[in-house]
């Protein structure tokens, strides 16, 4: 026996033609509604970087540009040397991604699939970081950047400062072991029964079914590192290796309103491409993680 799906329309009131007319009436409203709410602050940004200084500060505002002018986004690349800093933003970001997709994903395989001793203990005090503050381990890791432990060396000023402490990231080790442990293990017991071992495994089998997941990781590892200004700040005191974040803060002194607001979304340009590109394996991987495989 099949159940009946209650809804807030019936199916009756659906199939008449007045029916049908107020749902998509309504239906594209509310869409409509939505889009104009998300697309409006996009549309706010980019058009006042087109404004004048004084029609940028009248009040009221002005919807449309009375005069459309592309010289800030000219001015912001040119006076705030955006491709220097876009380009030591790439070079981070890339670095902290290639380091916790390779560490955390073996270490989320090995806690899943090696069954360490002791790997609910380790996992238990992994998890437990995410209690803590970001902000109360800036210091400690600080610290540990100005002066590497046992090697006595400093990591100021270099990439490997974002890129080694990005690698422990508790979030998404843990999102990548929960999604292994639902990979069927019919399938790895397959491999094994043909010889592959532990990491033939992994690089074979594992990574393959895994790229939902690991499109996810990667987005979040990017734009927690393009986005952030606090860390960057305290590594890098040289003006010319910042990454954008930090240099528009810096180099905002004296500047134009419009040139700043065209910086802005020059800066944010990156990540919109980036999650239009792979939005698809975005929400592939979300929904993945609710699901046995």
């Amino acid at each position: 026996m099949s159940s009946a799906t209650r809804t807030l329309i019936s199916p009756a009131t659906l199939a008449r033609p007045r029916g049908k007319a107020v749902y998509w009436t309504v239906f594209t409203g509310i869409v409509l509604l939505f889009a104009l709410a998300f697309l409006f602050p996009v549309y706010w940004m980019v058009t006042g970087a087109m404004k004048s200084p004084d029609e940028v500060a009248q009040t009221p505002p002005t919807i449309v540009p009375k005069h459309w002018h592309l010289s800030g986004y000219t001015d912001a690349w040119d006076l705030m040397q955006l491709p220097q800093h876009l380009w030591n933003t790439v070079v981070q970001a890339a670095g902290a991604w290639a380091f916790q997709l390779v560490f955390c994903t073996a270490a989320a395989y090995a806690l899943s699939k090696l069954k360490p001793a002791f790997g609910n203990v380790v996992l238990g005090g992994i998890l437990a970081t995410l209690m803590v503050p970001a902000q109360a381990l800036v210091v400690p890791k600080y610290l540990t950047v100005a002066d590497l432990p046992f090697i006595h060396t400093s990591l100021l000023n270099d990439p490997l400062g974002i890129w080694l402490p990005a690698v422990a990231n508790a979030f998404n080790l843990y999102l990548l072991k929960r999604f292994f442990d639902q990979l069927p293990r019919d399938v790895l017991e397959a491999a094994e029964i043909d010889g592959a071992g532990k990491l033939r495994i992994l690089w074979s089998v594992v990574l393959p079914m895994s790229r939902p997941v690991l499109g996810v990781v990667s987005i979040f590892a990017l734009v927690a590192v393009w986005q952030d200004f606090l860390w960057p700040l305290m590594v890098f005191s040289d003006t010319d290796k910042q990454p954008i974040s930090v240099a528009l803060v810096q180099l905002s002194q004296n500047i134009q309103l419009t040139v700043l607001i065209a910086a802005m979304v020059i800066a944010s340009i990156p990540m919109v491409a980036l999650f239009l590109v792979f939005q698809r394996h975005i929400i592939a991987g979300i929904s993945a993680g609710s699901t046995k495989g």
